[in-house]
């Protein structure tokens, strides 16, 4: 499996499901998935089309996807994680900012992830990165904001009344702060340059930010946990995990680290 292969899967979910304006709670929730959240039909469509995709491949793998949970396609082989609709909220809800998500990883740490593909659904546009390799834009290497000031934070609020307090003094300090609905998303445009930081004061599930993590490396960033630890040794499996903040630069998470931690 290579990036070409990820790109083939994403041309079949942009075909199949890219451009869909979902009208606000017109889709009812069908279950609940393996991650905990209520799974919808837009979920379940993504999902059936990227394991189909895996499966054509007559590769081992070791599944973990949000809705499906762990599925093996033989026995050993390296480990794929899913998130199908990343801001399924969103799709539902019938705000136009939400993708897919892949991450595949040679052993079963987010350090052990080896290539990384997201694509918005909406505007087809693609990001992907390879270790060692760097990170692109449909195609074009990209690079993270290495300039230190805090143009634009972007922010995930599960608990709104919970968390925003506690990054608050991060967010006054942003010139525009903008919560978009979509962890992996969020950290493809970090690594893109279009924002300075992200961070997520509640635990995330690794195949959240997996994809992610390793765009925002490559594209020359810094990714810790909210207290500065790396998160290159959680397990990248089904349970939350850490808190997130990823920067553009060193300098920018060094500043981001004592506006949030004092």
């Amino acid at each position: 499996m290579d990036i070409n292969s990820l790109r083939k899967i994403g041309k079949e979910l942009f075909f199949e499901i890219g451009g869909i304006r979902l009208k606000p709670f017109a889709s009812a929730s069908i279950g609940k998935g393996a991650g905990g959240d209520k799974t919808y039909p837009i979920d379940k469509q993504a999902e059936d089309i990227i394991i189909g995709a895996l499966e054509e491949l007559h590769e081992p793998l070791d599944i973990i996807s949000e809705e499906a949970g762990t599925r093996q396609i033989m026995t050993g082989g390296k480990r794929v994680l899913i998130d199908p609709i990343d801001g399924s909220k969103n799709a539902i809800n019938g705000v136009p900012f939400y993708c897919s998500s892949i991450a595949v990883a040679d052993g079963n740490t987010i350090g052990s992830i080896s290539a990384a593909y997201i694509i918005n659904l909406l505007s087809g546009d693609e990001f992907w990165a390879e270790r060692g390799g760097g990170a692109f834009f449909n195609g074009e290497k990209i690079s993270t904001q290495q300039e230190d000031r805090l143009y634009l934070v972007a922010y995930e609020a599960q608990s709104p009344g919970r968390d925003i307090p506690r990054i608050m003094n991060l967010l006054g300090e942003a010139r525009r702060t903008r919560c978009l609905g979509a962890t992996a998303l969020d950290l493809a445009y970090l690594a893109y340059g279009a924002i300075s930081v992200f961070v997520s004061p509640a635990p995330s599930r690794s195949f959240d930010f997996a994809g992610g993590w390793l765009m925002v490396t490559e594209a020359g960033g810094i990714f810790t946990d909210m207290e500065g630890n790396s998160v290159a040794d959680l397990i990248a499996g089904l349970d939350r995990s850490a808190p997130l903040l990823a920067s553009g630069s060193r300098a920018l998470h060094e500043r981001a680290l004592k506006l949030l931690n004092g």
